[in-house]
């Protein structure tokens, strides 16, 4: 048996790959006293029968940062320690059999190019061409990344366990953990097994790196990591003479990928319902396959046949099915857990465990080291997942969809169909009955569109104008020229109380948070380098209470993010988003309703722009804060839970006199795009420096010892290196939705942060940034711009000001 230490600076729970990348990259950057423990073998969970393919681009610039630098690791590693990852640059082809795949992939290929990775968009020709082994039959186009490799999954990982061996990591294998003692917030140690031997380690902080087992070490950490473990198949086939080294094939409209492998041929699937396996996995399981299920499996293998002749004239070598772990979005966990302040995660990696490891082993080691992100890690920030999505019947109710998802089409406002209508607003069911269109968020049912009464209420989803579209263009319309109202009772809702509520706010916030009750402060969270940890509109409710509205998806993540610098200020934060319920009335002429349903005053002298005050409205009480997303004269309106409906019926009532329309989250995107307001996690994120956002008038410098004062004065010394602009195409029909490459006087210089139909404005409207160094708005805005749709460039004005109304007249009318 090892020795096992009796006390550790930080302990890695599981042997997979993503544990030894953990183990690797931390004694990379200089700490010692690290210990790795592994159940049974390094390998034995999940990674041993990993496809092995490796990837580069994902769906975003930074997954994509990570995968490459995948890449460039496993080509490293073999010379550095001695161990053959297998690893080799073979190539991709991803290979559409529809029109609309083919949009997606060639969108997907643009997007590439603005992320640096090298990719060509090929014809059915040059498909067969480059694989002469398929059958082309109704192909209709194909991207090729002549980059992408494969590897060996087991020697990978055992390339990383040595290298962080030969730094000092101690890597035990056979030695479980059986518990984790904890004090407060923190964790303090690990209980171990070694055969009949126990024993306790001391630790400063733990991974939990569990894989399919996540879900129960964080239970024994006090966390929550939602994911499930789901049956995965492939089969090998016999050796087939003259079959040679070819590029990893992927043909996602048949479920299907291949790779060939020592002369044989690999079939993979991701089947569009998939079966779950179990979170009460066997104590042994190790080096384990499931039970086979041929007849789960035929139907992608009769396809396989069709599309690849020659495996129905090779014999079956292995029929294998084994767990992979899958969470609720089909995004990975990583990064410092919300409940606990150092129990750390990097587990749930969806099928793409080899070509993801070596990057999320950096990127969580360089947060380990330096106590802050090295850049937004958002999409897959553990932080984004709901107390709730660790429920077991949820999870594996919606594993069975997200396995499935990573080949299903990838269309805009796809929406989960599975594990639905867990968290529904006061307002769900009046919504439904008006003929509202139900999309999730965070477990949130809200209504994203409504249909007209003679039409299906259902996405029918497209890369082009999608079902609703004339719907959202009537809601716009609506709000723009009359009055429109919509349900946010989802945005998360923060109570800060206490005798330094206003003190304490005024050092986690950039804004002036010294205001009279009733005032609302926009303003924006910073981190220490000037980034955007939080975009939240703030209202003073008492000399000791303020509000915080965060957005529905990151209100954990800016809960956690505020409990974590409370410091020694006397407050209390509690989060409060389920007892009230919110209606956002906007529009020309939402004064006339709001002067219809309460006696209170809503003119410009009693109540202005940026103020709430307390209402009675109907026969109840409500409160009115007149703020606005979507650049109209407006007011949210706060009402408790218990009042929530009779508040809806008393404004519908109304509202038959003034030409209500109800309008539902597309509309919202669609006009706040307009007025070029930003959105969290696409616009801002917390590598994007407040002032290069264009938010600077919400950072208030001249008050002292705020989070990121330093970064932001710094920043207006040196001058601004890019700049967020917002864009509108020439061409009224193209659609943007986010990625798509900016070029400035024809070369790539950004990509599109976030897109939306503009329908007031006539065309797509997109923000993005530009790099500015040494440049004035004028000579900014000078150049020209396109911005590439799916291999066309399409012609782009610019700006800086807001193309909706500039001045913002509208909003306070």
């Amino acid at each position: 048996m090892a020795d096992v230490p009796t006390h550790a600076r930080v302990v890695i729970i599981g042997g997979g790959v993503i544990g030894c990348s953990v183990a690797y990259h931390l004694t990379k950057l200089g700490w010692r006293d690290v210990v790795l423990l592994e159940r049974k073998q390094l390998t034995s969970g999940t990674t041993w029968h990993a496809a092995g393919l490796i990837a580069q681009l994902r769906a975003t610039a930074n997954m994509t940062k990570l995968a490459k630098y995948s890449q460039e690791l496993y080509g490293s590693l073999e010379a550095e320690t001695g161990v053959a990852t297998g690893f080799r640059r073979v190539g991709s082809i991803t290979v559409a059999l529809t029109g609309e795949r083919r949009e997606e992939i060639f969108r997907q290929a643009a997007m590439a190019r603005a992320f640096g990775v090298e990719v060509e968009e090929i014809s059915p020709a040059e498909v067969k061409a480059r694989y002469s082994h398929l059958n082309t039959q109704g192909v209709t186009g194909g991207v090729y990344l002549p980059k992408d490799g494969q590897g060996d999954p087991a020697n990978i990982a055992l390339a990383l366990a040595k290298g962080a061996r030969q730094r000092g990591a101690q890597v035990l294998e056979r030695t479980a953990v059986t518990g984790i003692t904890r004090s407060g917030r923190r964790v303090t140690g690990v209980d171990w097994q070694q055969g009949a031997e126990t024993g306790h380690i001391a630790a400063d902080a733990i991974v939990n790196c569990a894989g399919m087992w996540g879900h129960a070490v964080g239970r024994m950490a006090g966390i929550n990591v939602p994911l499930h473990a789901c049956e995965h198949f492939y089969i090998v086939s016999e050796p087939i003479e003259g079959l040679t080294q070819m590029p990893v094939l992927r043909v996602p409209d048949e479920c299907a990928y291949y790779k060939e492998d020592a002369g044989k041929m690999m079939l993979g699937a991701f089947e569009p319902v998939a079966k779950p396996w179990t979170l009460d996995i066997p104590r042994d399981f190790e080096f384990d396959q499931l039970p086979e299920d041929f007849d789960h499996f035929e139907p992608i293998l009769e396809q396989a046949v069709a599309r690849m002749p020659m495996l129905g004239e090779a014999g079956i070598h292995t029929f294998f099915n084994g767990p992979e772990s899958f969470t609720p979005d089909d995004a990975y966990h990583l990064g410092l857990a919300p409940e606990m302040d150092n129990v750390w995660v990097a587990a749930g990696f969806n099928s793409i465990g080899i070509q993801s490891a070596g990057g999320a082993g950096m990127a969580l080691a360089q947060w380990m080291d330096e106590g802050q992100k090295p850049f937004d890690l958002g999409d897959v920030n553990i932080a984004r997942m709901q107390p709730f999505q660790g429920n077991r019947r949820y999870l594996r109710e919606r594993s069975s969809e997200t396995l499935g998802l990573l080949y299903a089409d990838h269309f805009p406002f796809r929406q989960k169909a599975t594990a639905r209508g867990v968290r529904r607003t006061p307002f769900h069911a009046e919504l439904l009955k008006h003929g509202a269109v139900m999309g999730e968020l965070a477990g949130w049912e809200r209504a994203n569109w409504f249909a007209r009464p003679d039409q299906e209420r259902a996405y029918r989803y497209s890369w082009r104008r999608q079902n609703f579209f004339e719907n959202v263009a009537a809601e716009h319309r609506a709000v723009r020229s009359g009055v429109g109202m919509y349900d946010m009772s989802s945005f998360g809702k923060i109570r800060v109380e206490g005798r330094d509520a206003e003190a304490y706010l005024n050092h986690v916030g950039g804004g002036d948070f010294s205001v009279p009750v009733g005032k609302i402060v926009y303003t924006q969270f910073l981190n220490p380098r000037g980034g955007i940890e939080a975009d939240v509109t703030v209202t003073r409710l008492s000399p000791t209470a303020y509000l915080v509205v965060t957005p529905a998806a990151t209100r954990l993540a800016d809960e956690t993010w505020m409990r974590r610098h409370i410091g020694d200020f006397n407050v209390v934060l509690t989060d409060v988003t389920a007892g009230e319920g919110v209606l956002a009335v906007m529009g020309p002429r939402a004064r006339d309703l709001m002067q219809a349903v309460s006696p209170n005053d809503f003119s410009n002298a009693a109540n202005p722009f940026g103020t709430a005050q307390e209402i009675e409205l109907g026969l109840g009480l409500a409160r009115a804060h007149r703020v606005s997303y979507v650049g109209e004269l407006g007011w949210e309106i706060y009402v408790s839970a218990d009042q929530a409906v009779h508040a809806f019926e008393t404004l519908m009532e109304a509202g038959q006199e003034v030409g209500l329309t109800l309008c539902g989250m597309h509309m919202m995107d669609s006009c706040r795009i307009e007025k070029a307001f930003r959105h969290f996690g696409h616009d801002i994120t917390s590598e994007d420096h407040v002032l290069e956002a264009g938010l600077g008038f919400a950072v208030k410098t001249d008050k002292p010892d705020f989070i990121g004062r330093d970064a932001v004065l710094a920043k207006r010394d040196a001058g601004l290196a890019r700049r967020l602009l917002q864009f509108r195409l020439t061409d009224p029909e193209p659609l943007l939705y986010h990625n798509e490459p900016i070029l400035r006087d024809g070369e790539i210089v950004g990509y599109v942060s976030s897109g939306a139909y503009g329908h007031s404005l006539g065309g797509a409207i997109a923000m993005g940034y530009v790099p500015c160094a040494g440049e004035g708005a004028a000579e900014l805005l000078a150049s020209r711009y396109e911005i590439d749709v799916m291999g066309t460039r399409v012609r782009a004005e610019a700006a800086l000001k807001p193309m909706y109304d500039p001045k913002s007249e509208r909003v306070k009318m």
